[in-house]
Parts: structure tokens; sequence; C-alpha cells
């Protein structure tokens, strides 16, 4: 599923193509991707030109003209193109923004669970509730030690679950879970409450470096995933723990394990990432 680092690379890349694109037609090979009545969204969204491409979350928000958002969700596969307007659609493409310009806005999605929704600009998170739940963005400005001390404090979930959990932080998902618990030396299996607030600091610390790191670098390529250009991420090259298993530590040279945290695969380090209450 793209994480944070992917959602942000697509925003980038939108961003760069199709403000000012102008909506002419609306193509909807797969009308499941809308959530919703699909002929009030086509209706909502011709003849309007996209403004602005905002994210929160893993959630893309692609501002319009007339007053509304389409907000996006990638799920597990979703993919945007920016093609010409007589290209043939893919196999898995979903639905198609024609433009003016003789171009043409394609979301592809092999899994087909990416969704689309709506919106009124201002009221997203009333027209889309789930973004109203979402935790605060892993970022200096919105992810303070204040809040990590309090919210840790209230679970007793394994803290790889917690971290996962986008009503918690928005925007981490397996992979980066995976990284930022194996930089804090932590095992995913510590339960969240147990941690103290200089353990939190160094967690938060490693938090808003990885995700910077990971945006910088384009996202993380494991499967499918491809920014609008069509390029693969580039961060998956800089992994340090998450698809190492069985290979060395890069830290302490132990071999690599793999265990499932709430049905999540997760790989640590079992020296570095030592167990609660475990003994050497």
């Amino acid at each position: 599923m793209p994480e944070l680092p992917e959602v942000e690379t697509v925003r980038r890349g939108l961003k760069k193509l199709i403000i000012g694109g102008h909506i002419v037609q609306v193509k909807l090979p797969y009308p499941k991707v809308i959530s919703g009545d699909s002929n009030a969204f086509i209706t909502g969204v011709m003849n309007a030109s996209f403004t602005a491409i905002d994210r929160r979350g893993k959630y893309l928000l692609l501002r319009l003209s007339n007053g509304h958002t389409i907000v996006s969700h990638l799920r597990m596969e979703g993919q945007y193109s920016v093609e010409p307007r007589e290209a043939t659609p893919h196999k898995h493409t979903e639905i198609i923004f024609e433009l003016s310009d003789n171009r043409a806005v394609f979301y592809n999605d092999t899994r087909r669970f990416g969704r689309m929704v709506l919106a009124t600009t201002g009221h997203e998170k009333i027209d889309v509730p789930s973004l109203a739940k979402l935790g605060p963005e892993p970022t200096a400005d919105d992810l303070s030690l204040d809040y990590m001390v309090t919210a840790f404090a209230k679970s007793k979930k394994p803290v790889k679950s917690f971290l996962l959990d986008q009503n918690q932080i928005a925007g981490i998902g397996n992979i980066y879970a995976d990284e930022v618990l194996w930089q804090s030396k932590i095992h995913p299996e510590t339960p969240t409450n147990s941690l103290s607030r200089t353990v939190l600091a160094v967690l938060r610390q490693n938090i808003i470096d990885e995700m910077a790191r990971a945006i910088k670098h384009h996202g993380t390529t494991v499967h499918s995933f491809s920014n609008v250009f069509g390029e693969v991420g580039q961060f998956q090259n800089e992994l340090q723990a998450y698809g190492r298993v069985g290979q060395p530590c890069l830290r302490c040279g132990t071999i690599m394990s793999k265990i499932k945290v709430g049905q999540r695969g997760t790989t640590f380090c079992p020296f570095c990432q030592l167990k609660p209450n475990s003994v050497i």
C-alpha cells in the first residue's frame, strides 16, 4: 500500500502536470471507484479546472475551480498517469478525466480497492468522516512530543500496531513502521504505554526524519508503486529493516527476524530490539 511518502510523491507529480487542466469529459470504466452517486460525481467535476493538489495522510485532495474537491485514496495499488487524450485505457483503468489540452488523467488500480469521493471544498471532514479522525502529520510542526506522550499512554497495543493506526499518526504504514522501530531500538511488540518520554522523543525524531528522507527519494517501490511519470521510487535501496529478514542487521550483524504483529508481517533485529523483560 502506498504510504505517506509515496502519496506525497504522487501529489507533487500531479501538481506539476495537471494544475490548470480543464475537465471536458469523464469516462468511468469502473463505476465502483466512486463512493456514492457516480452520476453526481461526474456532474460535479465536469467543466471544472484543477487548481491545487493537497494531501492529508494517505489521502489526495484534488481541488477544483468550482468549489469541489476530489478526495482520492490509492489503497493497495492505485496509480495516476497523464496520457494523450487518445491513449487506449489500460486493463485496470477505472476513471479518465479528459482535459481541454488533449491530455487525460488516468486512474489505474490493479486491485480495484482505491476510491474517490466528491466533497465540498472546506467541508471535506464532513463529507469524508475518516479525514476528521486522522492523527497529526509526521512532521516536526504537527507531531509534538507532548501529543505522543499523551496518546501513547492511553494504549496497551503493541507499538507496531499503534503506529499503523491512522487515527493516531497519519501516513505511517508497514514499511516505515518497521524502519522507525528498528532505528529507535524498540521491539515491535512493546506495549505502547510502556514507552518513556525519552524513548518517545527518539521515536518521534526518527519518524520525522524517515518520512522526510523517503519523500526525498520519491518513495519506496516494493511491488508496483510508480509516480505519475511512470518512475519507481528509490527508497527501497535505503531500507534498514523492512524486507531484510534473514539478512544481517546493519547495526549489530544479528540475523533479522520476522514475526506477525496485528496480522502484519514485521521485520526486526532480535538483539537490537529486545522484547520487554528479555534478558540477553
